[in-house]
């Protein structure tokens, strides 16, 4: 069948949950067995993610192709097990400079170069993008921050266009609204969502569907008036009330019939609903999972959504080990020599956290020599790995000041060392080591068990510097050994020290391939080592 488009927007406020109400019907509708892809278009003028700072804007998510995105794509990829691509992931100002670069070329004849429609086209053109280069039933495109945001206006004029040349049975909009409850009035309030859809109306755009964001129950009578107010059939209000996971949304959704009725009114004989069998038996297993392991984070971003991948991750190997994993940050700036044994007391294990920079670092380091010398389970992920190897150069090789490069640049003991390719790179945005590389498995070592025997796997990464191989005989002579190298650059991927419980590091970030059906073996070796054993 043709590709159909369905445009996911926001209205009231933001962070109500686009992104996982995406990957959610992105997860019904390839559960009726659909060819689906799921993109984000965000509204800000920077390149991509790739340079903010994860307060603003939460983890930067990476795509195997190599490309830093905004964090819903690891919900989508999550939710659905589809690899995403760079084109995936918009912004304006990959938008302005694919126009601007046109423009440099001369490609528009001299012509006057205006939002409207030169902006537009190219929105729309990128919207587009993806299915003509696979075969695709559907195509979710979800539109990052609000209606009522100056910046969002292109992306909506080029809604409005693309729903009419396409015409209404191969472009619909959902529209996602809060309504807020006024605990003096003891009462819902939906004076928001309908100012909301009348902002959408008047910029040419009648959702077919409203989803309300609520965390109260919203009765039929609610849901009815908004309907009523908001030109929208009473069958397509769906109410996203809060629960207890986001992997509940699926089901929740499916059990109000989104799915149907997106079917329905694009014209697609909807059929008996899936049955959603792996998904549902995850849930059985999260519902059945009530002994608790408390593993902590250690890192320098006290904020949740920095490092949104991993706890995920950690989630997914706690319910398939099953355990609830009770995930504690703790921030590596605060940890001293003094207190590290009363900052990790109680944890059955930590993870030692990627990100760049100098602040956090000698928590970082502390920490790694507190589990390997108490034999704590320990997952360092690229600079989590590079503080760990930092650690051991000064603590078991006895150079003192040895030490990364990216933090000391005439230490000399540079154990981790910025890579070659890297050396001459001057612009910052898009320039690292990005996407899936090959790593060899040592044959016998505990990460190759983890990943069950296989010898050649590709994971992600995000780096610049890397362990110096000058060091590597030294290294393994005195019991941190490589474990995982790849075979083209000579770069180690793994190094652990076989002899303690599980004491790993990976210059690469498994978090970005772990999904709820397909944990990653990595991280579900790592949490089966933190539960006591009898």
């Amino acid at each position: 069948m043709e590709t159909r488009y369905i445009f996911i927007t926001g209205g009231v406020a933001s962070s109500l949950g686009k992104g996982i109400i995406s990957a959610s019907l992105g997860k019904l509708l390839q559960a009726r067995g659909y060819r689906i892809t799921i993109q984000k278009f965000d509204p800000y003028i920077n390149i991509d993610p790739g340079t903010l700072n994860p307060y603003e804007h939460g983890e930067c998510y990476v795509t195997a192709d190599g490309m830093e995105t905004d964090l819903d794509l690891g919900h989508y990829e999550r939710f659905t097990g589809i690899e995403t691509t760079r084109d995936n992931s918009v912004t304006t100002g990959r938008i302005y400079l694919s126009v601007i670069e046109r423009e440099r070329r001369g490609d528009y004849l001299g012509k006057t170069i205006q939002v409207v429609p030169h902006i537009t086209d190219e929105i729309k053109r990128r919207m587009l993008l993806n299915a003509t280069k696979q075969p695709l039933d559907f195509v979710i495109t979800e539109i990052g921050g609000t209606i009522g945001d100056m910046e969002s206006q292109p992306f909506l004029e080029a809604i409005r266009q693309l729903r009419w040349e396409l015409g209404p049975q191969r472009a619909l909009n959902i529209h996602l609204t809060y309504v807020p409850y006024l605990a003096a009035a003891d009462e819902l309030k939906t004076k928001p969502t309908q100012t909301s859809v009348k902002q959408l109306q008047g910029l040419g755009i009648q959702p077919e569907v409203l989803i309300l964001r609520a965390e109260h129950n919203l009765s039929a009578e609610l849901r009815n008036k908004v309907a009523h107010f908001c030109n929208v059939e009473a069958d397509a209000v769906i109410q996203s009330q809060d629960l207890p996971s986001i992997y509940e949304v699926p089901v929740n959704m499916q059990q109000q019939k989104l799915d149907e009725v997106i079917l329905r009114k694009m014209g697609v004989p909807a059929g008996a609903p899936p049955e959603l069998g792996s998904w549902l038996a995850f849930l059985e297993y999260r519902k059945r999972a009530t002994e608790v392991i408390r593993i902590g984070l250690v890192g320098k971003y006290d904020l949740q959504d920095a490092y949104k991948s991993i706890r995920e991750s950690l989630a997914h190997a706690g319910t398939y080990n099953g355990y609830k994993v009770d995930i504690r940050f703790i921030n590596s700036e605060h940890i001293t020599r003094s207190n590290v044994g009363e900052q990790l007391a109680g944890l059955a294990g930590i993870v030692i956290c990627p990100g760049f920079g100098q602040r956090g670092i000698e928590g970082k380091i502390i920490a790694a020599e507190y589990t390997r010398t108490h034999n704590i389970p320990t997952f360092g992920i690229c600079l989590g790995m590079q503080m760990m190897v930092v650690e051991f150069a000064r603590n078991v090789l006895g150079y003192s000041d040895a030490d990364s490069s990216e933090m000391n640049a005439s230490t000399p003991h540079n154990v981790i060392d910025m890579m070659e390719e890297q050396k001459n790179i001057t612009q910052m945005g898009g320039t690292m080591r990005l996407g899936a590389y090959s790593c060899a498995l040592v044959p016998g070592s505990r990460a190759a068990q983890a990943y069950r025997g296989q010898t050649l796997i590709r994971e992600r990464h995000r780096h610049r510097y890397e362990f110096n191989n000058s060091y590597r005989a030294e290294f393994e002579a005195h019991g941190m050994h490589c474990a995982g190298v790849n075979p083209d650059a000579e770069l180690v991927e793994i190094m652990e020290i076989p002899e303690l419980r599980w004491y790993i590091g990976t210059q690469f970030h498994p978090e970005y391939s772990s999904t709820v059906l397909h944990p990653h073996p990595l991280f579900l070796d790592f949490v089966a080592a933190c539960i006591p054993k009898p």
